[in-house]
């Protein structure tokens, strides 16, 4: 098959930042080849701190006013118009679903209008293949990926670009969810887990928290007990320095994600090691876990801090993966919105 040239459009409003990318790759290659051309991102973290945490309906509300102006200047920083696109690409799931009918029921409403086709996009394959979004081509398999989000923490193997499958998840609170909880038990404002990894840099180690479900040889998680356990500590010691409950927290989860992802390599006889999500932007889960693959002589890749948090370029690069899967484009009645997708 000669390879083919695919210019994709995504759009990314699973919660609250309102997104689009522009992507030209090729189809019928050995290897993923693509660039990103374009990527604009709006944020809506100075709305919603003022309520400590994402409201849906102001968050939709947000993308109603946005979408247009964000496709707009995505298309103009890319030298492009409609025509020059083959392909739109829209995240479907999971997420809020006000959030998400937004960027769908558009995205829908562009393909009737300009009668391109539509590629259904999970919100978790963008933040798994976001990780191989710098040198995909070079990437050694098998690989465990370790994804850690506001909603979701899980484990999956990839045998190959083609080949995925989950080996753990949470049982209970996702790590960003704790993340956020704990900044709230804390008085720290939205988004907390930023603000808690600032204040953990100055804290001590002076005591120690669960490492919850360590010591099961399953490959799951749960963090729902590690935030009772700070909660319970702190009404407990209600003079205890914040920056010491915020280390020990910290260390806690971290410790509990890498050993867990190690455990994982060796069960599957991994070759690379990659991080994604939000919380993949915590700068210490960057580092031990990086020093525990070095340790293991495993490679260990994770994307840059921009591809952490929500964006549309890993929706981009989810939807062209889609094709190089063998996906078929679909049209636009066929497409809708589903907050429970879950990623296999």
């Amino acid at each position: 098959m000669k390879p083919k040239q695919v210019t994709l459009l995504a759009i990314e409003t699973s919660c609250d930042e309102t997104a689009a990318a522009i992507l030209r790759g090729k189809l019928g290659t050995k290897n993923p080849e693509f660039k990103i051309l374009s990527s604009v991102v709006n944020s809506q973290i100075k709305i919603h701190k003022k309520t400590g945490g994402v409201i849906p309906e102001v968050a939709a509300r947000a993308h109603v006013k946005n979408i247009v102006p964000v496709i707009t200047e995505t298309l103009s920083k890319a030298k492009m118009n409609l025509d020059d696109i083959d392909y739109l690409a829209v995240t479907s799931g999971p997420g809020l679903i006000v959030s998400l009918v937004i960027g769908v029921e558009f995205t829908k409403a562009l393909s009737l209008a300009t009668g391109k086709l539509i590629i259904p996009t999970n919100h978790m394959a963008g933040h798994l293949y976001s990780a191989f979004a710098e040198k995909p081509a070079k990437t050694k398999f098998p690989v465990t990926s370790l994804i850690v989000s506001g909603g979701h923490t899980m484990l999956m193997t990839l045998k190959d670009y083609k080949h995925s499958k989950v080996v753990g998840s949470t049982l209970d609170d996702a790590a960003g969810e704790a993340f956020d909880k704990v900044a709230r038990l804390l008085g720290l404002p939205y988004p907390g887990g930023p603000e808690i990894s600032k204040l953990a840099e100055k804290g001590k180690p002076d005591f120690v928290f669960p490492r919850p479900m360590l010591n099961q040889k399953n490959l799951d998680f749960s963090f729902s007990g590690l935030k009772t356990s700070v909660r319970n500590f702190l009404n407990d010691n209600p003079k205890a320095k914040k920056a010491d409950v915020a280390r020990a927290f910290e260390d806690a989860v971290v410790n509990t994600l890498v050993t867990k992802t190690i455990r994982a390599t060796k069960k599957h006889k991994t070759k690379t090691v990659s991080l994604a999500g939000g919380v993949a932007a915590n700068k210490k889960l960057r580092q031990v876990l990086a020093d525990e693959a070095e340790a293991h002589k495993i490679a260990f890749t994770v994307p840059s801090f921009d591809l952490c948090t929500d964006n549309a370029q890993m929706i981009a690069i989810a939807a062209y993966m889609r094709l190089l899967q063998g996906f078929k484009p679909v049209h636009y009645d066929k497409v809708q919105a589903d907050p429970s997708w879950e990623l296999e």
